[in-house]
């Protein structure tokens, strides 16, 4: 029997600060008042939300802070069907691109309160918040996002998107 050692098992940890620039605090700020606040760019007008520093088609400051939302459509999704370490969302769930209406940039959330064989690109959904008492600065505030019942987006209305 050997007793050479194959592997070991190491707990580490990272620690680290955050410090928010100017777009992200705009952003953040807009979260704990329950609004998605984004930045335009001053060249071109694309909306960014959340917001970025600099435009990635013109390479420019971002400019004006923009109240978009809080409704969007679902321009993407996958129905996420794999277990992992330290899961707390019960599987199958979908994980979906979500363009926010007057951002021209989807971001990333979940979609649930319906049946995953439901989802489709062009539904319309919605925030569902925590409750306000449990905010912080962070988009966590939004627990998923859900279907609003409305008739779903026109294709050409995202297709820019994919």
């Amino acid at each position: 029997m050997s007793e050479d050692v194959l592997r070991i098992r190491t707990p580490i940890g990272i620690h680290y600060r955050y410090s928010a620039g100017p777009n992200a605090s705009s952003h953040l700020r807009g979260l704990m008042e329950g609004k998605f606040i984004g930045k335009r760019c001053p060249s071109c007008t694309l909306v960014y939300m959340p917001p970025r520093s600099t435009c990635a088609k013109c390479g420019v400051l971002l400019g004006e802070d923009v109240e978009v939302g809080p409704k969007g459509t679902i321009t993407t999704f996958c129905i996420v069907n794999v277990a992992f370490l330290g899961q707390t969302i019960k599987i199958p769930y979908v994980a979906a691109t979500i363009l926010i209406d007057g951002a021209d940039l989807g971001m990333q959330h979940l979609i649930q309160e319906c049946e995953t064989s439901d989802v489709r690109m062009g539904m319309r959904v919605e925030p569902v918040w925590k409750p306000r008492e449990e905010w912080q600065p962070s988009l966590a505030n939004i627990t998923h996002f859900r279907p609003t019942g409305e008739p779903d987006a026109d294709f050409d209305s995202f297709s820019g998107q994919l």
